[in-house]
């Protein structure tokens, strides 16, 4: 699993790291990693030509230092200095090395193999300072590969925002842990392909952003024992579904059934719809009180104005709202229900829960998802550019395998069945949550496969996802 912690959380641990060690030690060791990616990244270090953006704290020092590695290996390495000061220290050793402060940037910009940014660390906020903008824009603009210190400077290394011009790296080299701008957009999408470097911290156990990986998912994952049937495999109610979107049913239905559900009770007006495609399904006519015994509910999505909101929260199994029954939660009955409640917003249904704009939620989708996860006393699945989980504490969980090609009708319909089939097999919903919206990444990936799909072809390559994620092969 990939943790990330708040900068206020590295801070302190690599403070009380420092008293332990020589001084210079703890940023000697990131420079080394951060050197040894640079070597990997250019094939051939000899006779490469490597420019450093430098800016005034910690984070430059790691570049210089770097910088000066690279040099006593034959590189031509260059500082570009963006600050009113730098590292002494590792001034003075780049200097050592060979390598020189540049006079004209643009100049060295135009020959570059490598771009190494040590502008702002994780300290940074607010977006690049103008003096650099221009100078970061023609790195970009070389063709060189550009390498992050630690997070791409201009993005916040906290919550994921992007609040101005910020550096677009091709890869990011971390120290110590994930920051969780690395795992969130809009920041995510500029940092690359990220490298992890060890250099020594103790940290809490308990991080505050976490992403699953394969083997996290196969843990988590159900499987039938012998004795099982298929009620103890768990029964999902589906509500969901009008006589104008019959096909949300069926999605959602279809998602249920490949989410592994012993059994899926469907409730509402598209019964017939769903039984031509889905014949296995149980079909009742509502209300969902008098559908028979199931483990979870999901309703929601196509709903319309169509009733069945309050009865399913009035149950005592978990309860998951998509869609349209969004519209009618009210927060206080929700924190009093006595089984849990998993609610699985968009950007907008977020911000009409929250009463801000969608842009708010979309450039602070950490905090946006805190909140309503606190309002609601609920497990909040926040789709969109980066797929967020959060309950009412414990770390939020991140989605790693999400893909733009989601952003399809009907593939969060797909989503809700899939979740609520986890939800009746017994999953805690903060992992019925964050499994689901892995292996719904993950179907859209294979189904995908750089070409359009809709969210039918989502929910047919699910098994497909569930066996990556069990097999024995490596990510």
């Amino acid at each position: 699993m990939r943790t990330a912690h708040r900068v206020e959380t590295v801070r302190a641990a690599e403070a009380a790291l420092m008293t332990k060690l020589p001084e210079g030690a703890l940023m000697q060791r990131a420079a080394v990693g951060l050197a040894a990616a640079c070597a990997e990244l250019l094939g051939r270090v000899y006779g490469a030509r490597v420019v450093l953006l430098v800016g005034s704290g910690d984070n430059g020092g790691d570049a210089l230092y770097a910088g000066a590695r690279l040099a006593r290996r034959g590189a031509g390495v260059s500082a570009v200095l963006l600050g009113p000061r730098a590292h002494e220290g590792g001034l003075a050793a780049l200097r050592g090395a060979g390598g020189r402060v540049a006079d004209d940037p643009y100049a060295v910009l135009e020959r570059a193999d490598l771009v190494v940014d040590g502008i702002t660390g994780i300290g940074g906020r607010g977006g690049l300072r103008p003096e650099a903008v221009p100078v970061v824009r023609a790195a970009r603009a070389s063709g060189a590969v550009l390498v992050a210190v630690d997070l791409p400077s201009g993005v916040d290394a906290d919550t994921g925002e992007v609040a101005g011009e910020a550096v677009r790296a091709d890869a990011t080299v971390t120290f110590g842990t994930w920051k969780p701008g690395l795992l969130i957009d809009p920041a995510r999408a500029c940092a690359g392909a990220v490298r992890l470097v060890g250099i020594g911290l103790s940290l809490p156990p308990v991080p505050d952003l976490e992403a699953l990986q394969h083997a996290d998912v196969a843990r988590l994952l159900p499987e039938p024992a012998g004795e099982s049937d298929k009620y103890r495999r768990g029964v999902v109610g589906v509500v969901a579904g009008s006589r104008r979107y019959p096909g949300a049913a069926v999605l959602a239905v279809s998602g249920a059934l490949r989410g592994g559900a012993g059994a899926v009770r469907y409730v509402g007006p598209a019964g017939d719809a769903v039984l031509a495609r889905h014949p296995e399904t149980l079909v009742h006519d509502g209300p969902p009180a008098n559908a028979g015994r199931v483990q979870a509910w999901v309703i929601g999505p196509g709903l319309g104005d169509t009733p069945g909101v309050e009865d399913v929260l009035a149950s005592d199994v978990p309860v998951l709202v998509d869609a349209d029954g969004l519209r009618q939660l009210d927060p206080p009955a929700i924190r009093s229900r006595p089984a849990p409640t998993v609610l699985t917003p968009h950007a907008g249904e977020a911000a009409a829960l929250l009463g801000v704009a969608r842009e708010e939620v979309e450039s602070r989708r950490l905090d946006a998802v805190r909140e309503l996860a606190a309002r609601y006393g609920a497990t909040v699945l926040l789709k969109g550019s980066t797929t967020l989980v959060a309950a009412a504490d414990g770390p939020v969980r991140v989605n790693p395998t999400g893909t733009a090609w989601l952003a399809t009708a009907g593939s969060g319909d797909v989503l809700s069945g899939l979740a609520g089939s986890l939800l009746a097999a017994g999953l805690a919903p903060r992992d019925a949550a964050s499994v689901a919206a892995y292996l719904h990444g993950l179907a859209a990936r294979r189904a995908a496969r750089g070409a359009p799909i809709a969210a039918h072809d989502v929910a047919e390559e699910l098994p497909g996802a569930w066996r990556d994620v069990t097999s024995t092969h490596p990510e």
